[in-house]
């Protein structure tokens, strides 16, 4: 278990949390507003990942957006993927549907979350970017079928 420190609460004592290693919090969000639903396992695969970065990316159909039982790779928002193999160092590259979308800090400790459970994995830097701004074209194939089969109607 991890405990993070939140700093002062304006007119309060310092908080604390604790956050137990794994934890989904997109999971979380979707539980307490009574949505139960699992996230589809990721694509299969011909061949074995190439190296650190295509592990890493791959790892990110696995990582929810918390608002529908989605991945973040088939929605779109991953932008690139990178990797030093031999420091262990991944960078993600990703983007939200909004500027002002309330869960990026989530996403954003769940891709870290994630990608440290991975092998070789000893740091996750995750760069917000902006341009070009996200729209529903970056959704994959899967996802649509994901979102259709949701109830979920996307006009391009």
């Amino acid at each position: 278990m991890t405990l993070v420190q939140l700093g002062r609460v304006p007119s309060g004592p310092e908080a604390s949390v604790s956050i137990e290693e794994g934890m989904d919090f997109s999971a979380v969000l979707a539980e307490t507003m009574g949505e139960g639903r699992a996230l589809p396992p990721p694509p299969e695969w011909d061949e074995p990942p190439a190296d650190l970065a295509e592990r890493a990316r791959r790892a990110m159909y696995e990582v929810s957006d918390p608002e529908f039982a989605i991945s973040i790779a088939d929605l779109g928002l991953i932008y690139g993927v990178s990797a030093d193999e031999t420091i262990g160092v991944v960078t993600v590259e990703l983007t939200f549907t909004a500027t002002a979308c309330p869960c990026t800090d989530f996403i954003k400790w769940d891709v870290r979350d994630r990608l440290l459970r991975e092998p070789g994995i000893e740091r996750v830097d995750v760069e917000v970017v902006w341009h070009p701004p996200w729209t529903t074209a970056r959704i994959s194939e899967r996802g649509r079928r994901i979102l259709e089969d949701a109830g979920i109607a996307l006009i391009t």
